[in-house]
């Protein structure tokens, strides 16, 4: 597969490679927010007002994607992999499989855990037994609930919730569309890539499937991207071919 191919395909992984084309989720992003000005209240948000927007999105995502059904093999294969992983380190978590021919995954703040079926394709069983630990990896560490703190705060969208007697309001489609590319889609600082992939590792460890494997997904990655010279986002997102690297002298 040649490089225009993998843009092509929509090569990204929130959170493990790389921000996609913004059409994925087919929603009216282009439209302004209502306010723009920004609210410093938003940094006072409980987590469970983070977690009922996370709700939100989570649910206007799975609306604009094709979820696997409970029958289909993707969704099969997925409950095998993270079974007894519902309630995980203080988590509650969900899965599903997205039936898209892209490589992808992400999480949310309010465990919501998303694998398409072009991760599942490329994958072993054990590599996505690592993209589930590194995506769990950054639910724990907190890195998308302190995006969503900066997001609300800089669109000014606490400005929804003021004339109502809660914290959290209702939000639009565009304005939904908006913090995902924001909060979900943005790219990892390498410090939060190297956290999700540490805990992954020890994930790996703990649960005694071999850690080798996330050194051979991260590889995977870099080879489909054609490697460190590849698309665009490498300027400024982690290079698979790096974090495979530092995985790997963890290995003893």
């Amino acid at each position: 597969m040649d490089r225009r191919e993998v843009l092509r395909r929509g090569l990204l992984f929130t959170g493990i490679a790389a921000a996609g084309p913004a059409a994925a989720l087919n929603l009216d992003i282009g439209k302004s927010l209502d306010s723009a000005k920004s609210l410093a209240g938003a940094a006072t948000l409980s987590d469970k007002d983070l977690n009922a927007y996370f709700t939100q999105m989570s649910n206007e995502s799975d609306k604009r994607n094709q979820v696997a059904p409970a029958d289909s093999s993707y969704a099969k294969r997925l409950a095998t992999l993270t079974a007894g992983l519902a309630r995980h380190d203080g988590l509650n978590l969900n899965f599903k499989v997205y039936l898209k021919n892209e490589v992808n995954a992400f999480a949310m703040g309010n465990g919501t855990v998303r694998a398409y079926s072009g991760l599942m394709d490329l994958m072993s069983d054990d590599e996505i037994r690592y993209v589930i630990g590194h995506e769990i990896g950054h639910i724990k560490a907190g890195h998308s609930k302190k995006r969503m703190q900066v997001a609300l705060t800089a669109s000014g969208l606490r400005s929804a919730a003021a004339a109502t007697d809660s914290k959290v309001g209702v939000l639009a489609q565009s304005q939904l569309g908006d913090l995902f590319e924001k909060v979900v889609r943005a790219q990892h600082s390498q410090g939060n890539e190297n956290e999700a992939d540490d805990y992954a590792f020890n994930f790996m460890k703990a649960k005694k499937y071999p850690p080798l494997a996330a050194v051979t997904a991260l590889e995977k990655l870099d080879k489909l991207s054609g490697g460190s010279g590849g698309a665009s986002w490498l300027s400024t997102h982690p290079a698979p071919a790096d974090r495979a690297t530092r995985l790997r002298g963890r290995l003893g």
